[in-house]
């Protein structure tokens, strides 16, 4: 039986070596990174989160590799940047079997998203689930580094919630840090505009409202993407703790407009920088617009340099 224990090591070991042991232009070896010392992974003390608004009981979602009596058993630990990997893992329970009945929400059994530390590359994938209860997916990071994968699921079992998962995974090669984007309002993708309005509220849910636009007009005509005509995903700088967005409507219910417009209710558990993902499909094609939001500040008046990732944030032929 596997265990989460292995890679409870690696994801400290890694956390360790990331931030301190490697400049610009050198060379990301998760085999180095796993040699030096392992340092605990920080996790928000349950007085933290209860000043901004969580709570120990419900913390942000990402941090933990266990939750719940599930653990998020991550088969492929490290990759070779700018090369086409097959990611591997395993949702297990306390026993340490394989689930292998999820509830289907948003259309899917379970989200994947891989994001890099620095949040620059960014990827919504769907894995395949095999009889042994095993997901699978190809994919293809662009730079060196340390990504974290997010599993977010719901076992189809009595009592459970959804959880979100969390474990670190290394992609080897010549590595250059990045900043932050700067704050924007603004995001342009594959000659897209999408203009956010709203403010993320520490402890508060809030509204946020995107808006798509095309050559300056509005596009009416979203296509619904996993139960949406939007799919927005929150995640923390500097820990990359992942909040739970919820769509307001839903196509066909008879008041939700195919666009411009996508709203969503958000609570951030804290105060700081946030970068927001929001995905939507338009003539047969789900794209990728990209924000970088302070919680508790307002947004800025001139709006900064477009906020768009590196690269596609999807995997190819799965379920789009």
């Amino acid at each position: 039986m596997k265990t989460g224990l292995r890679i409870t090591a690696f994801a400290a070991a890694l956390a360790g070596a990331f931030g301190t042991a490697y400049g610009v232009g050198q060379t990301f070896d998760p085999v180095v990174a796993e040699r030096r010392p392992a340092h605990e992974e920080r996790h928000p003390s349950a007085a933290a989160e209860s000043e901004h608004g969580g709570t120990a009981a419900h913390p942000p979602g990402g941090l933990q590799i266990s939750e719940g009596g599930y653990t998020l058993d991550l088969d492929t630990p490290a990759v070779s940047a700018g090369e086409r990997a097959e990611l591997r893992f395993t949702v297990r329970d306390a026993d340490g079997r394989s689930v292998d009945e999820y509830r289907r929400e948003h259309d899917k059994e379970l989200h994947l998203i891989v994001a890099s530390r620095d949040l620059v590359t960014y990827r919504h994938l769907h894995p395949e689930r095999a009889p042994d209860g095993t997901w699978s997916t190809p994919v293809d990071l662009p730079r060196a580094g340390g990504y974290r994968v997010f599993a977010d699921f719901t076992p189809d079992r009595p009592g459970a919630e959804n959880l979100t998962l969390g474990a670190d995974l290394a992609a080897s090669g010549p590595y250059s840090p990045r900043e932050l984007p700067r704050p924007s309002t603004t995001a342009r993708v594959d000659g897209y505009d999408v203009k956010l309005t709203g403010t993320l509220t520490p402890g508060r849910a809030s509204e946020l409202r995107l808006t798509v636009t095309r050559d300056g007009d509005p596009v009416t005509d979203l296509q619904p993407y996993l139960g949406a005509y939007g799919h927005l995903v929150a995640l923390r700088a500097g820990d990359l703790a992942y909040l739970h967005v919820h769509p307001e409507g839903e196509p066909g219910d008879g008041t939700t407009r195919p666009g411009p417009h996508v709203s969503f209710t958000a609570t951030a558990p804290s105060s700081g920088s946030y970068r927001l993902f929001l995905d939507f499909k338009h003539d047969g094609v789900v794209r990728t617009a990209a924000f970088t939001v302070e919680a508790g500040k307002a947004a800025p008046e001139e709006p900064a340099s477009p906020g768009r990732t590196e690269s596609p944030g999807h995997s190819g032929g799965h379920g789009h």
